[in-house]
């Protein structure tokens, strides 16, 4: 469905709720990147641990020459460990960034084409499922599809399945899938990931209002909501909410709705589930994939999965 379309479905519902696919409008995606920065928001160091010191393995285990297929590429900047990793081993390289940010996606294309004269991007301004129905493979190369930033984990466990069916689908005889997911720990380094003292991720988190107001008529006013992040233990995931602070009517003048809110009433717009490794080891067998490797960060609270089909 469109943007229109998704956020009409969702604000009617009941509880609330809004895609997470749609924080990465341009200011999203900017806002991201910050908090990858945070010094509360460990996945993206840890990630980087993994890949800097792993990537020539990563590589090994599946075999060149390679591509890589990015699914939700963002600024690439973790990916250059294996284009490196891929260089070393073969002259050229063929990189598909598939990403919902055209912006982003922009962005890191012109860079990684200034910084590797020998790579080849074919980026696609798409959601996941349907930039992998559109690649047209004809190289004969083996592929390796990066799933990094535990973006599985924004997926409940039957989109988990139905995605990861959906790349299986895709895939040859000797492809692999990189599966980066973020572990279960200590509430207290949950909560502060995503919900960081500066304030940044409340940003990101209004930010997708701030759209509807500019590309769909909103009214939202973004004072009148607050940023909340919750770990739900039963459902092993932290939960992204807004709250309304007060009882409220907010027109959406393109969708000829109004949105009506009591106060305190929520939306929901991320889940981020946590793994252990039986239960990445369960999506694997459950979607066709059997885990052949596993690295892990120096704390032990962030994996990289190879899978390759079973």
């Amino acid at each position: 469905m469109s943007f229109a379309a998704d956020v009409r479905a969702g604000l009617s519902h009941h509880p609330k709720t809004l895609a997470a696919k749609y924080f990465y409008d341009e200011l999203g995606s900017t806002l991201f990147e910050a908090i990858c920065k945070l010094p509360e928001y460990y996945l993206t160091r840890a990630e980087t641990e993994i890949l800097e010191h792993h990537a020539d393995e990563i590589v090994d285990c599946v075999g060149t020459p390679i591509e890589l297929i990015e699914l939700g590429s963002g600024s690439a900047m973790k990916t250059r460990y294996l284009i490196d990793a891929a260089f070393r081993r073969q002259p050229t390289l063929q990189y598909r960034p598939i990403d919902i940010s055209k912006s982003a996606l922009d962005e890191s294309t012109s860079a990684l084409r200034e910084a590797y004269p020998n790579l080849s991007v074919d980026p696609h301004a798409d959601d996941y499922l349907q930039g992998l129905r559109r690649l047209r493979r004809d190289n004969g190369q083996r592929a390796l599809v990066l799933f990094l930033g535990s973006n599985v984990g924004n997926f409940d466990p039957a989109e988990a399945e139905r995605t990861l069916h959906a790349v299986s689908s895709t895939l040859r005889n000797g492809d692999a899938v990189l599966l980066g997911a973020d572990l279960k720990k200590d509430p207290a380094i949950l909560h502060a990931a995503y919900d960081d003292p500066l304030g940044v991720t409340a940003a990101f988190n209004k930010n997708i209002l701030l759209r509807i107001n500019r590309e769909l008529g909103g009214h939202f006013d973004l004072a009148a909501f607050e940023h909340r992040a919750v770990w739900s233990a039963p459902a092993g995931r932290v939960e992204m909410l807004l709250v309304s602070t007060q009882a409220q009517r907010v027109p959406i003048d393109r969708l000829g709705m109004s949105v009506v809110l009591e106060a305190g009433e929520t939306i929901h717009t991320e889940s981020s589930y946590k793994y252990d490794a039986g239960q990445i080891e369960t999506l694997a067998r459950a979607t066709g994939f059997e885990v052949v490797q596993r690295w892990m960060d120096s704390s032990g609270g962030f994996s990289s999965n190879l899978l390759k089909r079973a």
